[in-house]
């Protein structure tokens, strides 16, 4: 079979929430009264910490597919005030989100156990905070939420193939700046920076998946010990040290782009990688240049420019069955599948959602009572399930 990514139809409930006039669909689901409903319809369990378990309405994957969000909708009224990264969150609020996520990853894990049979992964998707609410592709909910997906890989194998030039599929041989010009730079502040024990580097042709070709081109790092290693405090270290170092990276290189030899930031994790390693770098500093001067004389590539971090990093499973890390630019617009080259068109269909539906409750149900006995948090009482 044809390697390439591929395009799957998904199907859902339309959403009976009304919009009021005036408003951008996207402006009216970062406010409180969207969350309400997220809650009192879709919510699963709910904890102490503000971290909500929800089923995903507008869904990725009919198979499985459930979100935690740090519901700060109530607390942090201005939606650019939110935290959209997990270094913005609080520790003791981490140390739950950390520990739920080990919980439902595990589930998935035993759930599907042959990676033949399906694609496993869970990962965030992090915008900036420059970006205007009403921007076109800015998610619908404006916090830091984390998917947990299953696709079956029968059902990718029948999909159609995505059209490669989709901008949505942004990945390291594709679309990346980074990847594209800077690639060896890119690794080489990466390994200088990192100090890992859990997590070990792999080569593109381990961290690809055979049917889509992707991800492509982009760092990886195998979680050595496998699901047993999420049980290890300083793997969820290790996870936020890969994050820390595309944030120090990306932040240095857009610094460079808006002021030419500026200096190196303050606030940056590795201050000495960042000036040994970038700040005197020909092809990290030449391709700064380059974007420099297309910003001056293209206002509309200038417009385009995300001048702070947005980024995807997930964990999933491989073809020989290890659990990987990747870490990617992150583009208007796309879907943390799509750097597994998976596009997902969700359709309106209450009908066919109808005929998935138990099946993917059941398997959220029985999740949550993991999370539930490890005192992760409460069932959710809604019209489609109890609360215990």
């Amino acid at each position: 079979m044809e390697s390439g990514p591929r395009e799957i139809l998904t199907p859902f409930r339309p959403i009976p929430l009304e919009v009021p006039e005036g408003m951008k669909p996207n402006e009216f689901f970062n406010s409180t009264e969207n969350l309400n409903d997220l809650v009192h319809n879709n919510g699963l369990l709910i904890n102490p910490e503000g971290l909500l378990l929800y089923r995903k309405a507008l869904g990725h994957s009919s198979e499985f597919d459930c979100s935690i969000i740090y519901n700060t909708s109530q607390t942090i009224l201005n939606p650019l005030g939110r935290p959209v990264r997990r270094t913005q969150v609080p520790e003791q609020v981490k140390r739950v989100w950390n520990r739920m996520n080990q919980v439902l990853i595990e589930y998935m894990l035993e759930e599907y156990p042959d990676p033949a049979e399906a694609l496993v992964l869970a990962g965030e998707a992090s915008l900036d905070a420059t970006w205007p609410l009403t921007s076109p592709g800015v998610p619908s909910i404006r916090m830091l939420h984390n998917h947990f997906i299953v696709f079956p890989m029968e059902e990718l194998k029948a999909a159609a193939p995505a059209d490669p030039t989709n901008p949505n599929l942004t990945d390291g041989g594709q679309h990346s700046l980074f990847q594209a010009y800077m690639r060896e730079v890119y690794r080489e502040f990466f390994a200088a920076a990192l100090d890992l024990r859990i997590l070990k580097t792999v080569p593109t042709v381990e961290s690809r998946l055979t049917l889509t070709g992707y991800p492509e081109g982009l760092p990886c790092w195998e979680i050595q010990g496998g699901a047993e290693a999420l049980r290890d405090v300083r793997f969820w270290r290790e996870y936020d040290e890969i994050l820390k170092g595309f944030l120090d990276f990306y932040r240095t290189f857009f610094s460079q782009v808006s002021s030419r030899n500026a200096p190196p930031l303050p606030d940056v994790y590795f201050p000495e990688q960042v000036e040994s390693v970038l700040l005197f770098d020909n092809d990290f500093l030449g391709t700064a240049r380059k974007v420099r001067e297309r910003c001056i004389r293209d206002p509309a590539y200038a417009n385009s420019i995300r001048w702070e971090p947005a980024f995807k990093q997930l964990i999933y499973r491989n073809d020989a069955g290890k659990l990987l890390v990747t870490i990617s630019q992150n583009s208007i617009g796309n879907a943390i599948t799509e750097l597994l080259g998976v596009v997902v068109r969700r359709v309106p269909d209450a009908e066919g959602y109808e005929t998935f539906e138990p099946r993917l409750i059941d398997k959220l149900l029985k999740v949550r009572a993991r999370l539930i006995e490890a005192d992760l948090g409460d069932g959710i009482a809604t019209d489609y399930w109890p609360a215990d």
